[in-house]
């Protein structure tokens, strides 16, 4: 009979002699935790513990074994909690230290939040309907998997046979909780189930888990980029672009996300190594080696395999590889999926003469063709998308060579017919009776195949909302962001000006103030276009989402932002912006007046020192006053795009009515105080309570405008797509609805705050598809042309 772990402890610690106490401080672990776990009240030894215990004991490596092996019985298996690798002791902070429960209470947190968005993630993909199809996996070569003595994370000289891990796709988990190191890599085709089992493993994982252990996040680690971010910078990245609320600094002054990921409350299940750019794999192996952090990882086995013949295998990983699903699997799953047909069989359904087909002919060449494509999961599903649950297809199809002579020509139908099939007009959703717009189903295609080919220029698989205009070309990001800001100047700066020449007498000089509306639109647009390029085109990024909200009442917690920086920086803009501003308008209005060049340097010089003193005491303290206002989001703020994106339209509105008068007002104050001291020193400035009114209210106004239009995230949205991509017609007008729908219809799906394509394989098809339709509608010589950017 197998000793318990806590008898056996006592008995190696009574047998090499030596206290408690001693071994507490040898092991580097608390009193407390070795008489928890003698005495059996600690029912979670965890493995990173043991290892400690057995180091501090000089165990012999069978005595090791045996200790390891008594930790794993005690917790069990199956959806008990995890102690040989779910949690790795926090490198900041004890158990029982106020940052250890701090940390632990924000790892609830995100537990509950991760639990809450791939269940709901799960019900959408209809994995559960009639029930999951049966993923199972087999051993890898042993050429791609580390020495299994590191993979026990043994001693020199202990024993290393191989671990038993075979399983289904509902004991991944126990599976996991074999491997003492805690790094698993799981290959398979392209359509495999890898991500099916990524969500379960989470699911089952947090289901089980118990408080202080780690908290299972996926990570589509196709867009990081090792040789520009560390594994751990990028990591902490993604948690805050999904979570805001962990932008907030937790404690010892760093971030939440990365004092999460330092110290061990994450579990990163890194899914989709093989969408890393291939250039990228290497280094990205390597920089995973470089770590000791548990992880899953997912990836197809051909660029797996390449990226390991290139450097080495996965350090302390053990691997497994994805089995195809049976002919057995199909005839229990596909009938299920779809009605039953009427006739003299009441059970009978339309794919019955499929199947009967495929196990009485095996050798026929249509049967070959479709066994040989069915399977995987992807393609088992889109099947059932487009015969299953679509009414008058009939599967029989499907058997028939001279459509379909290969297996390549049925895949290509089932990915081409898929959007088809998810956009097919339904009863209970037509225009004007449902929430599901009707859309058709070719223009749904081509928006489609715009995305896919904007993430593909991108080389990431995440379609986050606030980059959709990356896919343009940087120059044309640049002139959209100027046209943007410079039609929202004009009008705004004509309408004020309009308004307060018609109160304060001035109409008579209507046609000056139009000019001076068109020239503030016009050099507005060009500063902040000029701007934007340097600070996001030039370099190819995009202005990212905010992580902060504004809260007017109340104690505003910090955010690290220095609102003494925010200072400095509108000091130098207001200067930069008002000097210029100053001097070209009076340039300007010299020039209508006729007025000499000499008087009228002057003039521009004064104009100009004047305009930059008041703007940068306008745009310093409003930039100052919009860091003391700022919060950070709630962890559960941001759980979706539509969420994020509205959290951040709430934010841009918020400054707007808050910024907009205190920088309005705050410029017509600086200008009545500097402009006596200025008369004295530079001559005569003419000004009075018309020119105060006119300058406050526009620039408090249009500043606000060209801000949130070329520098948040919000505001690139506006620019790009609400406005210029619909325009130009890659994109529907109601672009949040057609996203929205598409997740809806399952040809998107949602990670974190960034939507995906449903597979890879439906994103490259689309993709090639749109350039195929872009090239016969726009050819540019005999090989046709490249959608334009």
């Amino acid at each position: 009979m197998a000793i318990e772990f806590s008898t056996l402890l006592r008995q190696l610690r009574r047998n090499a002699g030596i206290t408690q106490e001693a071994l507490a401080e040898r092991a580097g672990v608390g009193v407390r935790t070795i008489r928890g776990l003698e005495t059996g009240e600690r029912a979670d030894p965890r493995v990173n513990t043991v290892r400690l215990l057995a180091d501090a004991l000089g165990l012999r490596p069978t005595e090791r074994e045996e200790l390891l092996a008594a930790a794993v019985r005690r917790t069990g298996h199956g959806n008990q909690p995890d102690a040989s690798t779910g949690h790795v002791e926090p490198a900041t902070g004890q158990p029982g230290s106020a940052l250890h429960e701090s940390l632990a209470e924000v790892a609830g947190q995100l537990a509950q939040v991760v639990a809450a968005r791939w269940q709901r993630e799960e019900e959408q993909r209809q994995v559960h309907d009639p029930y999951p199809l049966p993923v199972c996996w087999r051993p890898v070569a042993e050429e791609l998997i580390d020495h299994w003595a590191n993979i026990r994370r043994l001693p020199a000289g202990g024993a290393h046979g191989p671990l038993d891990l075979s399983g289904r796709l509902d004991e991944v988990v126990g599976v996991y909780r074999r491997i003492p190191s805690g790094r698993l890599v799981v290959l398979g085709r392209a359509g495999s189930g890898k991500t099916i089992l990524t969500v379960r493993f989470v699911l089952d994982r947090l289901q089980s888990r118990a408080h202080g252990e780690s908290v299972p996040v996926i990570f589509s680690i196709g867009s990081w980029d090792p040789t520009a971010t560390t594994l751990r910078d990028w990591l902490a990245a993604q948690l805050t672009r999904d979570h805001p609320g962990l932008a907030a600094p937790g404690p010892g002054g760093s971030a939440l996300a990365a004092a999460l990921v330092e110290s061990g409350w994450v579990l990163p299940v890194l899914d989709g190594f093989d969408e890393i750019a291939g250039g990228l794999r290497r280094p990205a192996l390597e920089a995973l080696n470089a770590t000791t952090l548990p992880l899953l990882l997912t990836s197809r086995p051909a660029q797996y395999a390449a990226a390991v013949a290139e450097t080495d295998v996965l350090t302390s990983a053990a691997a497994v590889e994805l089995t195809d699903l049976t002919l057995d699997d199909l005839a229990d799953y596909l009938p299920r999926s779809t009605r039953k047909s009427p006739g003299t069989d009441p059970a009978g359904t339309a794919w019955d003469p499929v199947l009967t087909a495929l196990h009485e002919q095996p050798d026929n060449p249509a049967c070959i063709n479709l066994t040989t494509v069915l399977t995987t999961p992807l393609m088992i599903t889109l099947a059932r998308t487009i015969y299953s649950d679509t009414p008058g297809h009939d599967p029989a199809t499907l058997l028939d060579t001279r459509r379909f002579d290969g297996p390549e020509q049925l895949e290509e139908h089932f990915l081409d017919n898929f959007v088809t099939a998810a956009y097919r007009p339904r009863p209970e959703h037509l225009p004007r009776s449902g929430p599901r717009p009707d859309v058709d189903p070719e223009r749904a295609r081509c928006w489609l195949g715009y995305l896919a080919v904007h993430l593909t220029r991108l080389g990431t698989p995440n379609l986050e909302w606030w980059r959709l205009g990356s896919g343009l070309r940087r120059r044309t990001r640049a002139l959209v962001t100027a046209l943007a800001v410079a039609t929202a100047v004009c009008p705004t700066t004509a309408l004020v000006l309009g308004t307060v020449g018609a109160f304060t007498g001035s109409l008579h000089n209507i046609m000056l103030q139009f000019v001076n509306a068109a020239a503030a639109g016009l050099f507005m647009g060009l500063t902040f276009g000029t701007t934007y390029w340097f600070m996001f085109a030039a370099k190819d990024t995009a202005v990212p989402p905010s992580d902060t909200r504004v809260k007017v009442f109340g104690r505003a917690r910090k955010t690290g932002r220095s609102a003494s920086y925010r200072l400095v920086i509108g000091l130098a803009g207001g200067v930069s912006y008002g000097f210029s501003y100053g001097f070209l308008w009076g340039m300007l209005n010299c020039v209508i007046l006729r007025i000499g060049f000499p008087e009228s340097l002057n003039i521009s010089l004064k104009d100009g020192i004047f305009f930059g003193l008041v703007f940068a005491l306008g745009a310093g303290p409003a930039f100052g006053l919009q860091a003391l206002l700022e919060s950070p989001l709630d962890i559960q703020s941001a759980v979706n795009p539509v969420g994020l994106l509205r959290a951040n339209r709430r934010t841009s509105t918020i400054l707007f009515l808050l910024w907009a008068p205190a920088l309005g007002l705050l410029v017509d104050t600086g200008a009545w105080v500097i402009v006596h001291p200025l008369s004295a020193l530079l001559g005569p400035i003419k000004w009075n309570l018309s020119a105060s009114v006119q300058v406050g209210v526009t620039s408090g106004l249009c500043g606000v405008l060209s801000y949130g239009l070329a520098f948040t995230a919000y505001g690139q949205w506006v620019a790009f797509s609400r406005i210029w991509l619909p325009l130009t017609g890659r994109l529907p007008w109601p672009v949040v609805t057609f996203l929205e729908d598409a997740y809806q219809r399952g040809v998107l799906r949602q990670a974190g705050a960034v939507y995906q394509f449903r597979h890879a394989r439906l994103q490259d098809h689309l993709a090639r598809t749109y350039r195929e339709l872009h090239a016969s509608q726009h050819p540019t010589g005999p090989g046709g042309g490249a959608p334009t950017q």
